[in-house]
């Protein structure tokens, strides 16, 4: 057999160890032949394309970022198809041109909804999830968000100290758009005292009477972890908002520190690096059995897949019910 791989919309850690366990599993065991495409989507219509071998994956498994590289080209865009231009066509041809019999996509929520279109209209597709924010429904776990939770737990420690010198609030922003996985994990991990989601709507006035609350305790600063996606007045970054607020509230100096794209980049951690494998392996596994249109999945600790119509413009979001959340609340924590 002879397939393709890309990897599509933001960068992420593990993707490259994803990309050399598709490989190394379909080249050395299944006997396939791979080609890498350039660009994510965007290489299916260009046709940007290399043979991957043996010595391409060398290095690979702790190296940050994608060999293939990126793009968040999106063929099933509506504006296109209205103006004629028919990307996906061409994709399904460049497919058949290219000897192709299937099509191994990583990325997040966007490029499991395009996979799932290719599949509808009779594409051979496999998919991996690769996200930091840990959204994608249908996985108990994405490569890439261990990694994150490990860089923002880091920094978060640091800020103890800062915080504690100068007796103040500080605010830390880390990704997370719609879902606060990494705001969850990373601030109970950094020992954080308000964890603000997107999922958990926030009282400032609580936050406030929280952290006045420490002071009379004797806990002369606080931590305070906000995921990107909360609500802010959209005039600012949501850290700043928050910081700013706070101080109103309290009188207490408060500082924002907002981590960015440092949580996408870099080398991943063992965890991820394993996953990563893992779910390349059986990608490569499933193309060998002919199971195609699925998506892969971390279920408790096991390997599995499902379908990718069952996963397209659905998201694993936090409930309020999650046990993190729960003891959190119990320990004092804050959520809004």
């Amino acid at each position: 057999m002879k397939i393709g791989i890309l990897t599509s919309g933001g960068d992420c850690p593990g993707i490259n160890a994803t990309i050399r366990g598709v490989c190394k599993v379909a080249i050395n065991h299944y006997g396939m032949e791979v080609v890498g495409i350039h660009s994510g989507f965007q290489g299916l219509i260009d046709k940007d394309v290399e043979i991957l071998t043996e010595k391409s994956l060398s290095g690979l498994l702790n190296q940050g970022g994608t060999i293939l590289g990126t793009s968040r080209e999106k063929p099933f865009k509506k504006k296109d198809l209205d103006a004629g231009y028919d990307k996906p066509g061409i994709i399904a041809r460049n497919i058949q041109e290219l000897g192709l019999d299937c099509v191994v996509c990583i990325g997040g929520n966007g490029t499991q909804k395009t996979a799932a279109r290719f599949a509808e209209i009779g594409v051979n597709i496999v998919s991996v999830p690769k996200t930091i924010d840990n959204d994608i429904w249908g996985t108990d776990l994405s490569f890439g968000f261990d990694t994150a939770v490990s860089i923002a737990t880091d920094a978060i420690d640091r800020l103890h100290s800062t915080a504690s010198s100068h007796k103040r609030v500080m605010v830390i922003e880390v990704m997370g758009h719609k879902a606060g996985w990494i705001a969850l994990y990373s601030g109970m991990a950094g020992g954080g005292d308000v964890i603000l989601i997107p999922e958990i709507p926030y009282d400032i006035k609580s936050i406030g009477e929280t952290i006045l609350n420490r002071i009379k305790k004797g806990k002369t600063y606080s931590i305070v972890v906000v995921a990107e996606g909360i609500l802010g007045d959209g005039r600012r970054r949501v850290g700043e908002y928050i910081a700013q607020e706070i101080e109103y509230e309290t009188g207490i100096e408060s500082r924002e520190t907002v981590l960015g794209y440092i949580q996408r980049g870099g080398a991943p951690t063992s965890f991820d690096r394993n996953l990563a494998t893992r779910m390349g392996g059986h990608a490569a596994e499933l193309i060998a059995n002919g199971q195609f249109g699925r998506m892969i999945a971390l279920k408790g600790n096991e390997i599995t897949s499902l379908p990718l119509n069952e996963v397209a413009g659905k998201l694993n979001l936090v409930t309020e019910d999650h046990d993190l959340v729960i003891q959190g609340r119990r320990m004092g924590v804050c959520f809004g």
